[in-house]
């Protein structure tokens, strides 16, 4: 191949990248729109305890689900060549899976009811079983898009499933359905897009009982089990613990501003990871290149994210009251708190899909291991002081657990520290400015209505996080200028 071809790949593949950024995230943030005006207008019509019964649900049903199968379409993904025989074998094995698991949540939500003292988690939990039933629908039709880098037909059933999704929500708060809302709207939400994957890809969903072949694909999914478990552990500790020493109401405040601050990492990080991984992989002879590729997604990222989070921190109070309205004020110190947390937690997960890419799940079940320590024991302690506690202890255990996130997961290609930090300093840097103004505008107000005070503060926080980054990081901006409007670059002649 000639140089004048490779750098035609390079550019037909880079496309390709962009095309899949735009279509999986792109269609993430216009279903998260529609689904937030739903979520709003759902949180005002429902009481925190609501939310708090939710949450202890929530726990089970994410520790059952880190037995689901999902390694297999990551083994699926990462391979060479699918065969549609391998394909069958997948959604068979999902099949066994999902089914046992749904039968296992039956049988221990009588047990969870007695831990939390709340006799209606163990209904919600034998409703929330039918959720696994759909997973194998779901899998494997997103491994065959995924690894044609094909995000548009998922874009599409994903809006079509958050309308559906959002509608049972609706229609449930408004006709008093309480708690039963919340389980049936993403009941409603996952089945569509399971009736939808399966039209657009056109996959048979056919069992097929001969296993022959599958140990490597068997292998490499029970491979990432270990970080799987680890990270679920890390993630429901604080409402595993705290479901058992706090009412309802307050463990409804502190999952719903949970939920608040993670909306971005949580939503549209993963997405991202979506395609960062398949990409990574094709990358994976030459690690210099993902280690570079890296450090920019950290610095476009982080560019975006940073002020996001900070501004959540510096305007809590009026955020707060403005979308969630006076009874969830309380809510307000919590979102303070927790939002001052998510620029680690985004830096942190965006190593899996390198790891994973890489060939090294081993890594990304070590750093997991090293969250399933830290964080329950940060939220032991944390819980002594009550739900606030819970807060101060994200803030206080992730930077750690992201540090030793880029030591492990950076080392393999080739990552330094002082090359994270330069990639993370524009973004972090300028909004840690813009938040210093925003604080000082904020107290230079007369006391106004939590919308006009918020709706004065945002802007000001925008027009100065910009200021910041044309004195401080220009050459940063005009990077994320050149990805929103791309250009063709000029024709090289061969050397």
């Amino acid at each position: 191949m000639t140089l004048q071809d490779a750098d035609a790949n390079d550019a037909g593949f880079g496309a390709r990248i962009r095309s899949a950024i735009f279509w999986r995230s792109g269609s993430q943030i216009l279903s998260q729109m529609m689904s937030w005006v739903v979520t709003l207008a759902v949180i005002r019509l429902l009481d925190p305890a609501d939310y708090g019964l939710f949450a202890m649900t929530q726990v089970i049903l994410n520790f059952a689900t880190f037995l689901n199968g999902y390694g297999l379409v990551s083994a699926l993904v990462q391979s060479d060549t699918v065969e549609p025989r391998r394909l069958r074998q997948a959604f068979t094995i999902m099949l066994l899976l999902n089914g046992a698991l749904a039968l296992l949540q039956l049988a221990i939500a009588p047990l969870a009811a007695d831990y939390y003292a709340q006799p209606m988690v163990a209904d919600l939990l034998r409703v929330q079983a039918l959720l696994y039933l759909s997973t194998p629908f779901i899998s494997v039709p997103e491994a065959i898009m995924g690894r044609a880098l094909d995000f548009k037909r998922p874009a599409l059933v994903n809006l079509i499933a958050a309308i559906a999704s959002a509608a049972v929500a609706l229609t449930g708060a408004l006709s008093g359905w309480g708690v039963w809302t919340l389980v049936w709207a993403p009941i409603a939400g996952f089945w569509v897009k399971a009736v939808g994957y399966v039209i657009a890809t056109g996959f048979r969903p056919i069992p097929s009982f001969d296993f022959r072949g599958t140990g490597a694909m068997v292998a490499y999914g029970a491979s990432l089990l270990g970080g799987q478990l680890f990270w679920i552990v890390q993630s429901q500790a604080d409402i595993f613990i705290g479901g058992r020493m706090l009412d309802p109401h307050a463990l409804g405040l502190y999952a719903e501003a949970l939920f608040l601050t993670q909306i971005f990492v949580s939503k549209f990080v993963p997405p991202l990871n979506d395609v960062a991984f398949p990409a990574y992989a094709r990358m994976q002879k030459d690690v210099s290149r993902v280690a570079w590729s890296f450090c920019k997604a950290v610095k476009l990222l982080l560019l975006l994210t940073c002020p996001i989070y900070l501004g959540m921190a510096v305007t809590a109070e009026p955020l707060v009251e403005t979308l969630f309205g006076q009874k969830w004020l309380e809510m307000a110190p919590f979102v303070a708190i927790l939002a001052l947390a998510m620029p680690f937690m985004t830096l942190q997960v965006m190593f899996a899909p390198v790891s994973n890419a890489l060939g090294r799940p081993g890594t990304t079940a070590r750093v997991a291991a090293v969250g399933a320590v830290l964080m329950p024991v940060a939220f032991l302690i944390g819980i002594r002081f009550g739900a606030i506690g819970l807060a101060w202890a994200w803030l206080a255990a992730f930077p750690v657990l992201t540090a030793v996130t880029a030591r492990l997961a950076g080392g393999p290609m080739g990552l330094r520290f002082a090359d994270l930090i330069r990639a993370a300093a524009p973004g972090l840097g300028c909004a840690v400015l813009m938040a210093g103004v925003v604080m000082a505008i904020d107290r230079l107000l007369p006391p106004l209505a939590a919308p006009v005070r918020l709706g004065l503060l945002v802007p000001a926080g925008g027009l100065a996080f910009l200021a910041a980054l044309m004195l401080c990081a220009r050459g940063t901006l005009m990077e994320l200028v050149a990805l929103v409007i791309r250009r063709a670059p000029p024709v090289q002649a061969p050397a």
